[in-house]
């Protein structure tokens, strides 16, 4: 029913700042940039995932919805946009399972920079406080050229915090069809972590075990990005005045991870690499 993960949305309150900061962060140029309906958008693509900052710029619907968020939460990331291949298989299943999606709606976009357009069909659904989309895109966005020798090359998860577990499982498995790798309660890291499958990333959802079980909103919370050499990739964003942390082993197996405490617009940010 999904085929990948497409982007994740983060609001900012200036698009040319938040373009700065990822541009440092990632190694890449943007892809993509366009202003409409009162909202500057601007989109980094990586191997397997894209990342679009959005920011208000003037008057318009879009521009006050992007006002409303940063007024109700400031900086953050807002929403999980899923590629499909079948718009209209996916819209009957979600209905079928209880996510109300709204109707389907065409999409574009103009590319402020080459006047190039890009177009897709899309739908919408609630998830517990995460924005979920899914597009059936028509064309592809071009590449994020890489500006450095050591860029950030994909992610590797998206973290969802909870305070209802179980809810979260039924939504991303049994009703988004996400495959669940892992399902695991862990007292010395005081939490419950779910792994679900998306393309060859993976959406993390976590509990804290000390909250116990509520009610209230999901929050898209963090990102993790690969790094083809984790090493050097620290180096550059050290030279950049980036504030890291030191390499340390990974709870992946395999792995080891960094830090990334500024430049990200308050994302929680994490480094990994393969050892």
């Amino acid at each position: 029913m999904i085929a990948a993960l497409d982007h994740i949305v983060l609001v900012v309150r200036d698009i040319e700042a938040g373009i700065a900061a990822y541009r440092t962060l990632l190694g890449r140029d943007v892809a993509w940039r366009a202003d409409a309906d009162g909202a500057a958008s601007a989109l980094f693509t990586t191997a397997n995932v894209g990342l679009e900052l959005v920011a208000p710029a003037g008057g318009g619907a879009a521009g006050e919805r992007v006002r409303a968020a940063l007024e109700a939460g400031g900086e953050r990331l807002t929403s999980l946009c899923f590629r499909v291949d079948d718009i209209e298989t996916l819209h009957r299943r979600l209905t079928r399972r209880g996510l109300a999606p709204e109707a389907i709606a065409d999409g574009s976009s103009v590319d402020a920079r080459s006047g190039a357009t890009r177009r897709w069909r899309r739908t919408r659904a609630d998830g517990h406080g995460v924005k979920l989309f899914f597009v059936e895109p028509a064309d592809a966005p071009p590449a994020s050229a890489a500006t450095t020798d050591a860029p950030l090359t994909a992610l590797d998860h998206v973290v969802v915090t909870t305070p209802a577990p179980d809810r979260a499982a039924a939504l991303y498995g049994a009703r988004l069809g996400l495959d669940m790798a892992l399902d695991r309660t862990n007292p010395a890291w005081g939490s419950r972590l779910m792994f679900f499958r998306a393309g060859d990333m993976i959406v993390e959802v976590m509990h804290a075990l000390k909250d116990g079980a509520g009610d209230g909103p999901d929050r898209l919370w963090g990102l993790s990005w690969r790094a083809a050499d984790l090493a050097a990739a620290r180096t550059r964003l050290i030279g950049a005045g980036l504030d890291v942390s030191e390499i340390r082993t990974g709870r992946k197996p395999g792995t080891d991870v960094f830090t990334v405490r500024s430049g990200t617009m308050g994302v929680p940010t994490l480094v990994i690499g393969r050892t």
